[in-house]
């Protein structure tokens, strides 16, 4: 596992702090917890969108097999 290191303004790690105490997490868990839901959301969104146009046309694209 790689740790990273970043800045953040004061005000905004009051915020980050506010929040995670809300979710009963630390600031690092909160952080931790957003990035794998950023980095997974798209893919899982893409692949909702496939199915969906796939299943849409699938009478069409067998026609032009």
């Amino acid at each position: 596992m790689t740790n990273i290191t970043i800045t953040i303004p004061d005000d905004r790690l009051l915020k980050l702090k506010e929040i995670a105490a809300r979710f009963q997490l630390t600031p690092e868990e909160l952080v931790r917890v957003s990035l794998e839901e950023l980095l997974t959301r798209p893919e899982e969104a893409f692949q909702r969108a496939a199915s969906h146009v796939l299943k849409k046309n699938a009478e069409l694209y067998r026609r032009l097999a």
